[in-house]
Formats: C-alpha cells, structure tokens, sequence
C-alpha cells in the first residue's frame, strides 16, 4: 500500500476516533450516564476500532518512511495512550468532560505537528 493510501486511512481512523470521544464528552458533559447512553456498546466498539487503526496505519506509514522510532514517534504513542484512556475518564469523571472536548482537538493537533514535521529526529 502506497504512504498516501496509509495517510488516509491513518488520518480516518483518528476522525474516526475524535468523533466518537466528543459524542461521548457531550452526552457526559450533559449530564448523561452510562445507563442513558443507548449507543454505549457501539461507541465502545468504534473507539476501539478507531484506536487500533491509527495504531496499525500509524505503523504502516513508519514503515514506509523506514525512519526507526524517532522521538517523535514515541510523543505520538504517549498522545495514542491519553486519547486511549478517554473514555474510562470520561465515565468516571464526567466533570472533566468538557475540559477534554478542547483538550482531545490540541493531543490531535499536537500529534499533527509532530507527523509533520517530526522534530526530535536526531
């Protein structure tokens, strides 16, 4: 598969991810909870998947760039992990839900920044 094809696929899977989270911040943030949430198993399901996908195309266009693993790299797992554990502090802390609805889109950004211009490269 060509880099383009895993850029596009890569940069889904994270749309993917960030709109699911933010449904899930809002109802939280709304005052829903776990038992009102009628799309809970769906939402779990795509974040899941979401989150494997960047993971896997993520790898692929390492792959293709045949650059190791940069520090750079390593700032993106760490942003993958926070993005990860979202919606667990989403449940239990539903008060913090409206800081994430900024905070998710800057961890986006920021991991952007990275890909693009993957400082820290030695």
């Amino acid at each position: 598969m060509s880099y383009e094809a895993y850029k596009v696929l890569h940069v889904f899977a994270v749309i993917l991810t960030l709109t699911i989270l933010g449904g899930l911040a809002l109802h939280a943030a709304n005052g829903g909870g776990r038992e009102s949430n009628r799309m809970g198993k769906l939402t779990g399901i795509l974040h899941g998947l979401g989150l494997l996908l960047i993971l896997v195309f993520g790898f692929g266009l390492l792959a293709r760039l045949g650059t190791g693993f940069p520090a750079w790299v390593w700032a993106k797992l760490a942003i993958w992990l926070v993005v990860g554990a979202s919606p667990t502090v989403i449940k239990r802390s539903p008060g913090l839900s409206p800081m994430l609805l900024w905070l998710l889109p800057v961890l986006a950004g920021a991991a952007a920044w990275l890909a693009v211009y993957k400082p820290f490269t030695g």
